[in-house]
């Protein structure tokens, strides 16, 4: 409003908009509604606005929400990264496994990240040595800031990335092989499944090929043997089985599965955790699908405070305080 004596242009409270907003809180709550059904492109274009000013509603109630939430009763945490875009470029996510919702998200892959949120934790009410369990990769960075700011925590590397290892080292004795065995040509996802999920196509080339002579099947089956440790009743019994296994890898003259191997002994007790904790970071696969799809709907974000604020939205579980 413009002041009768001629000082200029006063701004006063009103209660159906936020200071300094454009917009009035239920357009807000608008935006903040119809977010979670479509692309900000899109809402912009409906809205006939420009997408930063979405963007800028979108920041603001998802900082203030998280600001706002209590991690008090957190014990069990997962962590993993998802790409921002292309190249080395990600950001990495904290969970609570036991509520199924996003904690914290920053920037990169980089060291320090668990310091970081432990932080955001405390900030929160939580406190970083009520922390039991963790589950992770094997990246040196996630160890060390386990080790270093969640000192009461055990960690269970994740079985997928366990997993992992072995399709890559299935996967490296097939390329090297396919020089001299053109057979093999284009049959790299054929080894990367299990034999029950494979299609009737794909069961069919598998049962064409010379598989009695085939180094990619000697590796294939250190592959399939290894999922049975997951299946094993207790620790001692999967220990067992592990010794056993990690005997006939070594022993296998096949150099991939040889160093597989020698990876996992190096992180034994935190694979064994497994049958303490059976936990994993198959949810945060599951949020990064989701994650995934939202960026590509949205073809990008742009920057990645964008992005992480998505993120938030996607698996924050966080009270917005909107009005209806």
């Amino acid at each position: 409003m413009e002041c009768s004596q001629g000082c200029g242009i006063k701004t006063v409270d009103v209660p159906w908009a936020r200071q300094r907003s454009e917009f009035t809180l239920l357009f807000e709550s608008l935006i903040m509604t119809l977010v979670r059904e479509m692309p900000v492109s899109a809402i912009a274009t409906l809205i006939g606005e420009h997408d930063t000013r979405i963007l800028r509603v979108l920041h603001h109630y998802v900082e203030e929400a998280w600001k706002g939430s209590d991690h008090g009763e957190v014990e069990r945490v997962g962590m993993d990264e998802t790409s921002s875009r292309k190249g080395h470029n990600y950001i990495t996510l904290f969970y609570d496994l036991d509520n199924k919702q996003l904690l914290f998200s920053t920037t990169g892959q980089k060291q320090g990240v668990v310091s970081e949120f432990a932080e955001a934790l405390e900030a929160q009410g939580g406190d970083p040595n009520q922390i039991e369990q963790t589950c992770s990769d094997m990246w040196p960075a996630y160890i060390k800031g386990i080790w270093d700011c969640l000192p009461n925590a055990s960690i269970t590397f994740d079985r997928f990335h366990v997993m992992r290892i072995l399709n890559d080292a299935v996967d490296q004795v097939r390329r090297e092989e396919s020089k001299a065995r053109k057979e093999l040509k284009k049959t790299r996802y054929l080894w990367l499944k299990n034999q029950d999920k494979l299609t009737a196509n794909q069961r069919q080339i598998m049962n064409d090929l010379p598989t009695h002579n085939l180094k990619t099947v000697k590796a294939y089956q250190f592959r399939l043997t290894f999922r049975e440790f997951f299946k094993q009743p207790d620790r001692q019994t999967g220990e067992t089985f592990l010794n056993r296994w990690y005997y006939w890898a070594t022993h296998s003259r096949l150099d991939p599965i040889i160093s597989a191997a020698k990876t996992i002994k190096e992180h034994w007790e935190g694979i064994l955790n497994w049958f303490d904790s059976h936990i994993s970071t198959g949810i945060l696969e599951g949020f990064n699908t989701l994650i995934q799809v939202a960026k590509a709907r949205a073809r990008g974000y742009r920057t990645n405070r964008n992005l992480i604020t998505m993120v938030y939205l996607i698996a924050g579980n966080l009270d917005y305080g909107l009005p209806t």
